[in-house]
């Protein structure tokens, strides 16, 4: 079912979007001549739709071309959202002007150069449109089961945990890790969050045949290269495609650049995102942001500190230290949730921690009050965080900031999110919020370090607006 999927999907997207692209230039004839929308048409210039064919032909090749560039038929994966319908853009502007320049030089009275910015805008809404209709429909046959590959992991090191984030923080790539193998005793028998420990090597055919694995992906060190070969050979005779990631000297997937010279590939340390220009860009973001949404609801603040102060005895305002960056300690500012002297009661709860790792989390916690428990549902709660935000200390988007009991339970792998900025929100926030487990909450504020850009903090902050009306996961 998968690679019946995969193979027929592409042409199928090529095939619609010819159809709406002459849709869209039908239309815009429609809105120019017969319409006449914002502009009168001369009698004398008023041609049928007939002599608009030969460029509406060469438009849709042009725009086809222009989509493949874009990577929309590729037999990849989806990718994000954000980053198809920028696709589906770019490949339309492009080819509306080069169409404008191409008549503007032919020179011909009877076509209208307005005629292509209205096509143009009508294939944006068209194209675009069936984009997110495909995106739900794939949604809802993943959901289902079907066009999922049932992945497994061959090595728990650094190497295959950047993978496993890799994989948890794209959930539109379709994939399903049903678990990993290791050869380490200490990993081999011990899960990463939901994703299962199967044992050794020595049972790849086994748990390919016993559990359904469509692909193997092998991540172990690079001295281990002929045992890396059989488990290819292993692999393949099970019935699964394996494939093999290259443990360059160790450095991290998101630590190389690979650029290549007629297919050559040339391999150097990539520079941190997090750092320079874009550290400052980051910066200027978060301040500006940050004191203008503190204006726009500082009514709301008063609204808010009014109504905890008739619920319950006790200030405002909660703040507690966490770890920053590098382990940076600050005081960390919300209001108050919960009835004062909450903290000391924690330790009386623990057995009903619904949390995994050093955290604690409770879905009816007795200790929160009336106002409390409808600020956090909502995340009002975390308005004052914009305080820090300001001073420095807090960046919009980012991990949570932790205690310091917290990460002196941290494993190694797991100190890596402490050497970025924490946030107000982040991609564990808008990819399950409390309902993920700790595990897959640091891999994907390390992943979100990894693959910082401008863009992804635009989204992030995009897709935290639901999160927030909806209150998914949040208590």
């Amino acid at each position: 079912m998968k690679s019946d999927v995969r193979r027929w999907m592409p042409w199928v997207t090529l095939f619609l979007d010819a159809i709406l692209i002459n849709a869209a230039f039908r239309i815009a004839y429609w809105l120019r001549y017969d319409l006449q929308l914002f502009r009168s048409v001369d009698p004398a210039n008023n041609v049928p739709y007939s002599a608009y064919l030969p460029l509406v032909i060469l438009q849709t090749i042009v725009l086809l071309l222009a989509m493949r560039r874009e990577g929309a038929y590729d037999l990849r994966r989806t990718r994000p959202l954000f980053d198809e319908l920028y696709g589906v853009l770019n490949a339309t502007t492009t080819a509306i002007m080069l169409m404008i320049v191409f008549v503007f030089f032919y020179r011909s009275l009877f076509y209208s150069r307005i005629i292509f910015i209205y096509a143009g805008l009508l294939i944006l809404i068209l194209v675009g449109t069936a984009r997110l209709v495909r995106r739900t429909i794939l949604g809802r046959l993943r959901q289902a089961g079907a066009g999922i590959d049932r992945l497994l992991i061959v090595g728990a090191g650094d190497m295959g945990r950047a993978v496993i984030r890799n994989i948890i923080a794209q959930p539109e790539l379709g994939y399903q890790i049903v678990g990993f193998l290791d050869d380490d005793p200490a990993k081999s028998h011990t899960d990463i969050g939901p994703i299962k420990a199967l044992g050794t090597t020595d049972n790849l055919s086994q748990v390919i045949q016993t559990h359904g694995i469509n692909q193997v992906i092998i991540t172990l060190p690079w001295q281990y290269h002929r045992k890396t070969m059989r488990l290819v050979l292993e692999a393949e005779e099970a019935g699964a495609r394996a494939r093999v990631v290259p443990d360059l000297f160790q450095l991290s997937l998101g630590g190389v650049d690979v650029e290549t010279i007629n297919g050559i590939p040339l391999i150097s340390i990539k520079q941190t995102a997090l750092t320079g220009w874009n550290l400052i860009i980051k910066r200027a973001l978060d301040l500006s942001l940050a004191i203008l949404l503190m204006l726009l609801t500082a009514p709301l603040w008063l609204i808010i500190a009014i109504a905890i102060k008739l619920d319950s005895p006790g200030p405002v305002f909660f703040k507690q230290e966490r770890a920053g960056k590098n382990r940076k300690p600050f005081m960390v500012y919300k209001f108050r949730s919960m009835y004062a002297g909450a903290e000391a009661q924690q330790k009386q709860l623990a057995a009903h921690n619904e949390a995994s790792g050093p955290l604690f989390k409770m879905r009816d916690d007795p200790r929160r009050t009336r106002v409390g428990r409808f600020i956090r549902r909502t995340s009002l709660d975390e308005l004052p965080q914009f305080i820090n935000v300001i001073r420095g200390e807090m960046s919009i988007v980012g991990p949570r900031p932790a205690l310091f009991s917290e990460v002196a339970q941290y494993q190694e792998w797991q100190r890596k999110r402490l050497d970025i900025q924490p946030g107000i929100t982040g991609l564990w926030q808008v990819s399950g919020r409390s309902d993920l487990s700790f595990d897959e909450m640091v891999m994907l504020d390390i992943y979100y370090g990894e693959n910082w850009s401008l863009g992804a903090d635009i989204r992030i902050m995009l897709r935290t607006i639901p999160q927030i009306l909806f209150g998914d996961g949040a208590y």
